[in-house]
């Protein structure tokens, strides 16, 4: 029995220690094992690269839509389709879709996306948010396994990416000048600069025609301002007066020596040291980003140099009145004086912008106030009655002018560039009365008006009789009318003008017919109604004689502050369509 017993134990100990035909056993075993690993790292391997090429088809996906914002859905289905993705489900915000072996899942989010490091990453795109700028395309579809299909479901492969292209276009709202009275021009500008300024027709003129570099401008107001190593919104967010404006308008390079020196002439002219801030005149949205000296690709930035000095002097006056004694220098007139409220327009809208969709600009609200005595040639007017004097109470207000940009299209590039602007003219109230003096610049309450004396009368034995009355006008335009300037109209500075539809006739002539007159006896408690036959006509004559020399005062005024008697001028000097780029 121990014999036995140890030949057992001698066997097993020989068996252990027996190791051929291990490998075999072994292989046998873990064979199976080794190639359910390897399939599943084939069937990983693929989806990984399948995930990756579905992330790059939706990136170029919301690359091409965010170039077509106003078409994204069809541009989105093109571009996968183009890529191999043929069946497509569009899923809609707030709906539920699932994938299926066949068909692939897309959902596309207009929205808008901002680029402020201060938000944060993932709260910069804001889906639905208008006017849009991006574009959200999130896509889901079955992935491919081809080992593991017998042992699980195929899981969902979820790519999202968001694209931006930022348009931009740089468009301005206010007036051209198309005729010059160099006298009413100096008087008004001397008193809106502090100063005494004596320019002739031919200064205004090249002023008028001069363009001006905004950048150049804004690089040259840094120097004035003595800011280095900023960017042009930094300049913009200090403050100037006007001549320190003028100086720098100046030194802008390009502009012939007429203008040049007439804004030198300005500028040592002003004396008002209000100190205007820049970001009222002007707002370069992304381009203000950019250090001084540097130019944005494509967008050019230019402005009238007349039309950026009196936007500069309205600002300098913004909510203050401003007087002005015009003599006799109007023909017609014996004495003329004027007032003129200048109100901030609202919500301190810049009069220059270079911005994207939905950005507006506007002009300021503007009230003039004219005393004038009209010069009376023939004062008899026969049965003893004898006309002595004739005034012209004239009060008009405009409110601001608007224009909104609200579209940019590159349908075929840069050459077919397109910019639309929803541009709408000032209400204009005009009325031949007294007004209440203490609220003319108050522009938060409307001002309130009375009969004026329009006319003094002698008639025998009667020393003076009072012709009163009053008339009011208005222009309205309640729609804005939509302008589309083309490549060529940028290139040009087309000025495209909207005007009321209702104004048919000249502001002081329409008012001067409209006027309603009584006779006041100056409490004699005589009966002189029937005086108004021989006065009024008379008197009308008389106003009628001035209303075009008036117009024009009234014109040049308004036109010189940026606003038309119910026009909107608006002009775009540059615009981009932007690149569409990855932003998530």
């Amino acid at each position: 029995m121990r014999d036995r017993a140890g030949g057992l134990i001698s066997a097993t100990r020989r068996l252990i220690a027996d190791r051929r035909g291990n490998l075999a056993v072994m292989t046998a075993l873990s064979t199976p094992v080794a190639l359910a690993l390897t399939a599943f790292a084939v069937d990983e391997g693929s989806l990984y690269n399948e995930r990756r090429a579905a992330q790059s088809i939706v990136d170029l996906a919301a690359i091409t839509a965010a170039a077509n914002i106003n078409n994204a859905q069809q541009a989105v289905l093109t571009t996968l389709s183009d890529n191999g993705i043929t069946s497509v489900a569009v899923q809609q915000q707030g709906t539920t879709v699932a994938s299926t072996a066949t068909k692939a899942v897309v959902q596309v989010v207009p929205g808008r996306y901002s680029g402020v490091s201060s938000i944060a990453a993932g709260s910069r795109f804001e889906a639905g948010k208008q006017p849009y700028n991006a574009v959200q395309v999130s896509l889901k579809k079955q992935g491919t396994l081809y080992f593991a299909a017998s042992m699980m479901a195929p899981p969902v492969i979820g790519t999202t990416a968001t694209a931006s292209a930022q348009p931009e276009a740089a468009f301005s709202v206010g007036s051209r000048l198309a005729s010059v009275n160099g006298g009413i021009l100096n008087a008004l500008l001397g008193s809106l600069l502090g100063g005494n300024i004596s320019l002739s027709v031919m200064d205004y003129n090249s002023l008028i025609s001069a363009d001006v570099d905004v950048l150049s401008f804004t690089n040259a107001l840094a120097t004035q301002l003595h800011l280095t190593g900023v960017t042009y919104s930094d300049v913009l967010a200090s403050k100037a007066t006007i001549g320190q404006i003028a100086t720098a308008m100046a030194n802008v390079p390009g502009l012939d020596r007429t203008a040049k020196l007439a804004l030198q002439t300005m500028a040592s002219s002003a004396t008002n040291s209000v100190k205007i801030p820049l970001s009222h005149l002007i707002d370069l949205g992304s381009v203000g980003s950019l250090g001084l000296g540097q130019k944005p690709a494509g967008l050019s930035v230019d402005a009238s140099a007349m039309s950026m000095l009196s936007a500069a002097a309205a600002l300098a006056n913004g909510k203050n009145q401003v007087s002005v004694n015009l003599g006799a220098t109007i023909p017609g007139l014996t004495s003329t004086t004027l007032q003129i409220a200048i109100g901030e327009p609202m919500q301190n809208s810049p009069w220059l912008a270079v911005a994207e969709l939905g950005t507006v600009v506007r002009t300021a609200q503007t009230r003039i106030k004219l005393n004038a005595s009209v010069t009376v040639g023939t004062p008899n007017l026969g049965g003893g009655t004898k006309l002595l004097a004739v005034n012209l109470p004239l009060n008009v207000e405009v409110a601001y002018a608007e224009a909104k940009l609200t579209d940019i299209s590159c349908a075929t590039g840069p050459s077919s560039i397109k910019v639309s602007i929803a541009a709408q003219p000032g209400v204009v109230e005009a009325h031949l009365a007294n007004s209440n003096a203490s609220g003319f610049a108050d522009f938060t309450q409307p001002q309130s008006f009375s009969n004026a004396d329009i006319a003094d009368l002698r008639l025998a034995l009667i020393p003076l009789l009072q012709v009163t009355g009053s008339s009011a006008f208005s222009v309205t335009n309640m729609a804005p009318t939509n302008l589309t300037f083309s490549a060529t109209d940028i290139a040009n500075r087309a000025i495209k003008t909207v005007s009321t539809k209702n104004l048919t006739q000249s502001l002081t002539t329409s008012l001067v017919n409209n006027l309603s007159l009584t006779v006041n006896a100056l409490g004699l408690g005589l009966d002189v109604t029937a005086l108004l036959g021989t006065a009024k006509p008379a008197v009308s004559t008389l106003l009628n004689s001035v209303t075009a020399p008036v117009d024009d005062l009234v014109y040049n005024v308004l036109a010189t502050l940026g606003v038309h008697v119910g026009e909107a001028d608006v002009r775009v000097t540059g615009a981009v369509c932007g690149r569409s780029v990855l932003v998530q």
